[in-house]
């Protein structure tokens, strides 16, 4: 519910502040007084653009300011999602600088344009004139189908199963995308695999290979350099063993004279076990280096066809030749399996498209319950309003493909006449007709929803005398359980009880206020006799206050 509305520095408006009924807010005011300013000020605070200048003093900023009551209209999830703090009232501020910059806050916390329309969308719903062309949408038509049959919980279930679907074929078309370009490719990665599992890669091998080769290259010199070491160690007459070995003796015959030798014998011993061990060691790596040709030539081959494999493939490492195999083997598995896996997917998508189909026809069959009732409630309102004869037929018409809310064309047939054929009331309804249709059905909407504050924009144009009447008993009904701002030209309307501002000009500058009770007579007058409030024009006007 709209509070309070403060508006400085905007277009025509200098100051001025207005706190709204909670019910029927009735604004009248001479053509040009600045009635569609108010209007337009108040949607740069619901996340319109800021066309033009707004400022008319271009020494301050334009602001914009309104206090909304929103205990009732659970926000509070919306305003999480947005990061902002909830509270059962709340104030948005819009500033424009005269240079053109703006900026929005709700509460103390700074939003993004797309951030208010988002929430003021929540709170206020502008009808003008232009607004009945809605009716072409159909999207509007389904969701007024929807609102009255309270399908949130079968539109959930439907959106549900839709995206579930929808993810299962955008999966498929990847997949078909995925199994194509590696089909282009498979006599190669075919060939490419086999040439790897011939190739019988294994971890490590490659530096395994290296080295035993770089071993296998040097066993001459090798060779000769443990026969020089061994006969170093163990020729009989100046072999160091020999020589050690005598010495170790001499000094643990010496230990009891000398305490000293004892212990140089100790590490004599130790030294000798060593050389000892040495020498077993060169003479088994004589034994297993040999200078086998053979073996040379197969392990340099091996080396070959690693090093080719890895200049092939634009290998960085061993390792990442073998990485590169297992996408080659990994890729091959991809196209061996594809029929399996693409199988298995459709038997999904089979699965989902029937529980889909189900939702949908969940909600077509609502929908066809509830339009029976719709075109009954349009027509009664209509006649209320003056068109005896009007038809108005809901056309639900089944799809094959899905959309947004489900399988159904909804259509919204009208004719005012009993003789002719109902047809698409977007083409064949006048200006007057559609402000009538439009209020039938915001008027039954109403009584289904919580709505947000409606301000109605001359919905009444049009129209006159008695159905102008019934028109304001109509908007007046609304106003009993929900807010209204309704601006209108026509007496019978601005007579219907609830508070009354006038909108007009003073110095060039728009200003409203509110009428009081006697106030509302010589207004309402006016209405009805122009300029010149005559006494049979306020007589009018009194039995139009008195209804």
């Amino acid at each position: 519910m709209l509070k309070s509305l403060t508006i400085e520095n905007y277009a025509l408006i200098d100051s001025l502040n207005v706190e709204w009924d909670e019910s029927l807010n009735i604004i009248t005011g001479e053509t040009g007084a600045g009635k569609s300013i108010l209007l337009g000020a108040l949607g740069l605070l619901l996340g319109a653009k800021n066309e033009g200048q707004a400022t008319k003093d271009l020494e301050r900023n334009c602001v914009v300011e309104a206090t909304f009551d929103i205990a009732k209209l659970n926000l509070e999830a919306i305003f999480e999602a947005n990061d902002l703090d909830y509270e059962p009232e709340i104030t948005i501020r819009r500033i424009i600088t005269p240079a053109g910059k703006s900026r929005a806050f709700i509460g103390d916390m700074p939003v993004q344009l797309a951030t208010l329309k988002e929430i003021g969308a929540h709170l206020v719903d502008i009808h003008s004139q232009h607004q009945n062309l809605i009716l072409a949408s159909e999207e509007f038509r389904t969701t007024t189908l929807d609102t009255l049959a309270a399908n949130d919980p079968l539109m959930e279930a439907y959106t549900a199963q839709l995206a579930t679907l929808n993810a299962l074929r955008a999966e498929e078309r990847r997949m078909h995308t995925e199994f194509e370009a590696a089909r282009k490719d498979e006599e190669w990665l075919r060939y490419t695999v086999e040439e790897f599992r011939a190739a019988k890669l294994k971890e490590g091998e490659q530096a395994e290979t290296e080295q035993t080769l770089a071993t296998l290259e040097s066993a001459d010199r090798i060779g000769e350099a443990l026969t020089t070491l061994r006969n170093t160690l163990d020729d009989e007459e100046l072999g160091a063993l020999v020589m050690l070995t005598r010495s170790e003796r001499e000094f643990e015959a010496l230990g009891e004279s000398y305490p000293t030798g004892a212990a140089i014998a100790e590490r004599l011993k130790s030294v000798v076990a060593e050389l000892k061990d040495l020498s077993a060691t060169a003479a088994d790596e004589t034994e297993r280096i040999d200078a086998d040709p053979e073996k040379l030539q197969k392990l340099s081959d091996r080396l070959n066809t690693i090093y080719s494999l890895e200049m092939k493939h634009r290998a960085e490492s061993y390792d990442d030749l073998l990485a590169k195999a297992a996408t080659f083997e990994a890729r091959l598995a991809t196209i061996d399996n594809s029929d399996a896996e693409l199988k298995a997917l459709e038997a999904r998508i089979a699965e989902a498209d029937g529980e889909c189909r189900k939702a949908a026809k969940a909600l077509h069959n609502s929908r066809v319950e509830v339009a029976k009732r719709l075109e009954e409630s349009v027509v009664a309102t209509l006649r209320m309003l003056g068109m005896e004869d009007a038809q108005f037929v809901v056309e639900i018409a089944e799809r094959e493909q899905y959309a947004p809310l489900g399988t159904d064309d909804v259509a919204y047939l009208f004719t005012a006449n009993r003789t002719t054929k109902p047809a698409a009331v977007e083409r064949i309804a006048s200006g007057g007709e559609l402000s009538r249709i439009m209020l039938a059905l915001k008027a039954l909407i109403a009584e289904r929803r919580m709505l947000p504050t409606v301000i109605f924009d001359e919905i009444d144009t049009g129209v006159s005398g008695r159905i102008a009447d019934a028109m304001g008993d109509i908007i007046a009904r609304m106003a009993e359980t929900m807010q209204i701002v309704d601006i209108t030209h026509l007496p019978q309307v601005a007579s219907k009880s609830g508070a009354h501002f006038v909108v007009y000009k003073e110095e060039g500058r728009s200003n409203i206020r509110r009428l009081a009770k006697a106030e509302r007579v010589d207004e309402i007058a006016k209405m009805l006799s122009g300029s010149e409030i005559t006494e049979a024009a306020r007589k009018q006007a009194r039995i139009l206050l008195s209804k």
